[in-house]
């Protein structure tokens, strides 16, 4: 199968070797050269942020400067959305939702520099993103609740069951789509409209859409993790 054509990026200094010297392995278990493209810019975001944070701690001071202060601002902003939007019982899921807004928010920002890609804009990403959201919602559910957890899907009352057990299994299994086709959308669309505008118009125009794309990133991350904290603040709530 023929690598897809895309825009030159510098994960394929990575990815255009690979993708040769295995592509019967890749054909074998479809997967396409942007999908490879996908994972390497994933985890490219990975490494910058790890030494980002290894960098930080290397230098930590009494009074914070440079980095140590940026990345102070950012993790108490971040934990005090947690704690106002979950309660203090949204603390210990701090960590979860503070890796997911960092990561989500680099990769949806990454994007707009030349010669990266917003592993975002690939549905595949989005998907898994999804899934951990939805998978950590009710693990966290049966550990809070155990076996009584099942009582969230039934109604609040036991003739309804028949009625409201469906309509609550789909609306669950409908977070799937709604977190991961929403990201995936509107970064995929921003990323296509810059390309497009930058084709036609290449000095002026793509600017204000650049800085259009910087603000959706943000809110496209925020509502990314305030749908996850409201999910599992759901979760640890008592069925009525």
């Amino acid at each position: 199968m023929a690598a897809e054509i895309h825009p030159p990026v510098l994960t394929d200094f990575i990815t255009n070797p690979l993708y040769s010297a295995y592509q019967s392995f890749w054909d074998k278990h479809s997967v396409s050269h942007a999908d490879l493209n996908n994972v390497v810019n994933g985890w490219l975001v990975m490494i910058i942020l790890i030494v980002a944070a290894l960098l930080v701690r290397s230098r930590l001071q009494m009074v914070p400067r440079g980095q140590q202060n940026f990345w102070e601002v950012a993790v108490r902003t971040l934990e005090d959305l947690v704690v106002e939007t979950m309660g203090e019982k949204g603390r210990p899921y701090f960590p979860l939702i503070a890796s997911l807004a960092i990561w989500i928010l680099s990769c949806n920002l990454i994007g707009i520099l030349a010669g990266f890609q917003s592993c975002t804009n690939n549905l595949n990403t989005t998907l898994s993103l999804a899934l951990t959201s939805f998978t950590v919602t009710h693990i966290v559910g049966i550990k809070h609740h155990g076996f009584h957890y099942i009582k969230h899907f039934f109604g609040p009352v036991p003739w309804l069951i028949p009625l409201m057990f469906p309509i609550e299994l789909i609306g669950h299994l409908s977070r799937i789509l709604s977190l991961s086709f929403r990201l995936f959308g509107n970064i995929m669309g921003e990323d296509l409209a810059v390309v497009i505008l930058t084709i036609l118009l290449p000095y002026l125009v793509p600017l204000p859409m650049m800085f259009l794309q910087v603000f959706t990133s943000f809110i496209q991350t925020l509502v990314f993790i305030m749908l996850t904290m409201m999910y599992i603040a759901g979760s640890l709530e008592e069925a009525h």
